[in-house]
C-alpha cells in the first residue's frame, strides 16, 4: 500500500533558496528545512542568509549559507561549486519599478528585465542541468499575480512574471521526460521587503488588502506550504503549472460586493 504519511518528507533532499535572506526565500528555506531537506541559503545579502540559516540549524536543521548573484552567470557557477547536487530549487529574488512606461528609462527596463527574466533563466538553467543528468528534481520560479492582470506602473515588471510563466512551461515540457518538474508560484499581495513602499501609504495598503478575498495581505510564511508541496512527491504529477496563492485576489478581481436581491 502507498505511504501516504511520507508525500511531503522532504529527508535526505538538497534544496537551493536563492534569496533566502528575507520575505519569501527565507520562508521557503524555513519551511523546506521542517520537512526534512538540507537547504543551501543563497542570497546577495549574505548576512540575511546565515539570519535564515541560523534559525534551521536552531530547530535541529540542516543549513548552509552561500553568495549568489542570479544577474551573474560566473556567481551562479562558483555558488553551485560548493553545493553538490541539488534535488530541489527555489528562485524568488525579483525587482520592480512603478513607473508608467512612458516614464521608463532603458536602464530602468534592462534592469527590471535583466534580474526578473535573465536572471530566473541563468539559475534554472544552470541547475536544470545537472538535475537532467542524474533524472530527477524539482523546480519552483516565483511569478506573481501580474502575470494575469495588471494596473498603471506594472507594465515591465508584469512582462517579466509573465515571461517567466512561458519560459518555465517550455522547460517543463523539455524536461518532463528526463525526471524534472518545473512549476512556479503566483502570490498575491505579501509583506515582503519588495513591497515595503506600499505599507508606508496607508490608503494604498489597505486598497491592496481589500482586493482580495480574504481582506488583507499575506505573510511569507503563508507561500511555504505552496513551495514544500511542490517540492515533495505530493506534486509527483505536477508539472508545467503556477499555483496562485493570493488570497482568491484573481477570482474576485477586486471588484465590490453588489447589492443583489435576497432569494
Amino acid at each position: 500500500m502507498f505511504d501516504y504519511r511520507s508525500l511531503f518528507d522532504l529527508t535526505g533532499r538538497s534544496a537551493l533558496v536563492v534569496g533566502a535572506g528575507s520575505g519569501i526565500g527565507q520562508a521557503s528555506a524555513l519551511g523546506l528545512a521542517a520537512h526534512g531537506a538540507r537547504v543551501y541559503c543563497a542570497d546577495i545579502n549574505l548576512a540575511g542568509a546565515e539570519e535564515t540559516a541560523a534559525a534551521i540549524r536552531t530547530h535541529d536543521g540542516e543549513a548552509e549559507t552561500l553568495f549568489m548573484d542570479i544577474t551573474d552567470p560566473e556567481s551562479i557557477a562558483q555558488g553551485l561549486e560548493g553545493i553538490g547536487a541539488v534535488d530541489i530549487l527555489v528562485s524568488t529574488p525579483s525587482i520592480n519599478v512603478r513607473k508608467p512606461l512612458l516614464d521608463y528609462t532603458p536602464e530602468e527596463f534592462d534592469r527590471v528585465i535583466h534580474l526578473n527574466l535573465k536572471g530566473a533563466f541563468q539559475v534554472v538553467q544552470a541547475v536544470a542541468r545537472g538535475m537532467a543528468e542524474r533524472g530527477r528534481g524539482s523546480i519552483i520560479v516565483f511569478s506573481s499575480i501580474r502575470s494575469q492582470v495588471v494596473e498603471p506602473g506594472q507594465g515591465v515588471y508584469a512582462a517579466t512574471k509573465a515571461g517567466v510563466v512561458q519560459m518555465m512551461r517550455a522547460l517543463a515540457a523539455e524536461l518532463a521526460p528526463k525526471g524534472v518538474r518545473v512549476n512556479l508560484i503566483g502570490p498575491g499581495v505579501v509583506e515582503t521587503p519588495l513591497t515595503e513602499q506600499i505599507k508606508q501609504h496607508p490608503e494604498w495598503y489597505d486598497a491592496y488588502a481589500q482586493r482580495n478575498a480574504f481582506g488583507r495581505w499575506a505573510q511569507p510564511h503563508e507561500m511555504a506550504g505552496a513551495v514544500v508541496y511542490l517540492a515533495s512527491d505530493a506534486s509527483s504529477y505536477v508539472t508545467g503549472t503556477i499555483l496562485f496563492v493570493d488570497g482568491g485576489w484573481l477570482a474576485i478581481d477586486g471588484r465590490f460586493e453588489p447589492p443583489l436581491p435576497s432569494s
